[in-house]
């Protein structure tokens, strides 16, 4: 291997997409499951540059024969360089980390910090956050001690106007895991969160249930690869170049979600939105249908709603915590408590309005059973459409007017 990642554990990781995308250099991802093994690697110093993931930024550090000085301040290592068999260790984490904050106009002088974790990603935070003048900074864990709070003392610092979770919880396969209620933190600007995998743990989606700023730690991934990369080739890139390639690659690797009212057009949109973007459609009332082997009108009629619900809801579940592909939802998805949350975790999710005289009454759809009850369920529902959703596509017209408007919903939120 000449260039690549090692850690305990790889499978979540988009290292080797944003580094190819820099088209400099074959880029591997080489897991080590133990201390042992990631020992055995390093010894061997059989690489050119190397980027360390959890857990051993802090074990590489003696295997280098000289740490930068900020990487030492820091005490974490996350890239490594071979140069004639010395290894040269940096941290580029605290770049990725100031990039973002920059880039979301979010500032910490003055401010009150709460960090949540304690490894090496949590002393990386710690020294920006007294690079950039925060007043205060706490360190949270599962139980308290010297210098730490818990969770349940940290979820009543009302005075916490800037969180960071360091920590893997809600990192994907683990996805909806939060470890701090963040109810009573009445001062709260932002919560930044350096898992990327999905792009919106369940704590990025109660912080903007909050009317917080939420930041997902995939721009800081990008940015920290970009400035490792300087370090593989010794020569400085572009900086616009982490904004071009996070904004493609979230593109690329985020869900669409397509809500609205039945026959609305969502599976019409969808398909011309996958044909567009190269992704695959799932509609799931489709795939609920396959799954179980008859029609939905019979699932109602054998189960009830709230039997199709629970179907439902349970693929919402599988197909959220995924990424890449468009999702046509049924109508009344956004019925269910924690479908939203399941959808917007990897992508955003765009409400497809169409006028109430064009909906389809009857055929495939059990509830839309005549126009006074599509009136009555649109105005059930469009209140949960409009909190599900992150943007409107108005479906009037053309499908291929809806198609572009679509098109420009995800470039302004992405």
């Amino acid at each position: 291997m000449e260039y690549g990642l090692i850690g305990a554990k790889l499978g979540h990781s988009y290292s080797k997409i944003i580094h190819e995308r820099l088209g400099e250099y074959a880029y591997e991802l080489c897991p080590l499951p133990t201390e042992e093994e990631a020992r055995a690697f390093l010894e061997k110093r059989d690489f050119k540059a190397l980027n360390v993931t959890i857990p051993y930024k802090q074990l590489v550090i003696p295997y280098c024969d000289e740490v930068d000085e900020g990487a030492r301040s820091i005490g974490a290592v996350n890239t490594l360089v071979n140069r004639g068999g010395r290894l040269y260790g940096y941290n580029t984490d605290f770049g990725g980390v100031l990039y973002m904050l920059r880039a979301h106009n979010i500032t910490l002088e003055g401010k009150n910090v709460l960090i949540l974790g304690t490894g090496g990603t949590h002393n990386t935070v710690a020294a920006v956050c007294r690079h950039l003048g925060a007043a205060r900074v706490e360190t949270v864990s599962r139980s308290a001690g010297p210098g730490r709070l818990s969770y349940e003392q940290a979820a009543r610092q009302k005075d916490a106007q800037v969180i960071f979770n360091t920590t893997p919880a809600g990192m994907y396969p683990h996805n909806g895991e939060c470890l701090l209620d963040l109810t009573g933190l009445e001062s709260l600007e932002a919560v930044v969160d350096a898992v990327y995998n999905p792009f919106r743990t369940e704590l990025l989606l109660r912080a903007e249930e909050k009317g917080v700023k939420a930041v997902c730690g995939f721009e800081m991934l990008v940015a920290q690869a970009v400035l490792a990369a300087e370090h593989f080739l010794d020569r400085p890139l572009p900086r616009e170049q982490i904004g071009e390639i996070h904004k493609k690659l979230k593109l690329e690797l985020c869900n669409i979600s397509l809500i609205g009212m039945p026959s609305s057009g969502k599976s019409s949109l969808g398909r011309l939105l996958a044909a567009r973007l190269d992704k695959p459609l799932v509609d799931l009332d489709t795939e609920l249908e396959k799954r179980d082997g008859k029609p939905i009108p019979q699932i109602f009629e054998e189960e009830g709603e709230a039997g199709f619900r629970a179907r439902e809801a349970a693929l919402a579940a599988e197909f959220g915590r995924e990424n890449g592909r468009v999702l046509s939802c049924g109508g009344g998805i956004i019925k269910t408590p924690g479908n939203a949350h399941a959808l917007r975790q990897n992508g955003p999710v765009l409400w497809v309005r169409r006028p109430l005289e064009a909906l389809a009454v009857g055929g495939h759809r059990p509830l839309s059973s005549s126009r006074e009850a599509l009136a009555r369920m649109e105005k059930e529902r469009e209140p949960l459409y409009r909190a599900a959703a992150d943007a409107l596509v108005e479906n009037g017209g053309t499908l291929e007017q809806a198609l572009e408007q679509a098109m420009q919903r995800l470039e302004e939120l992405l």
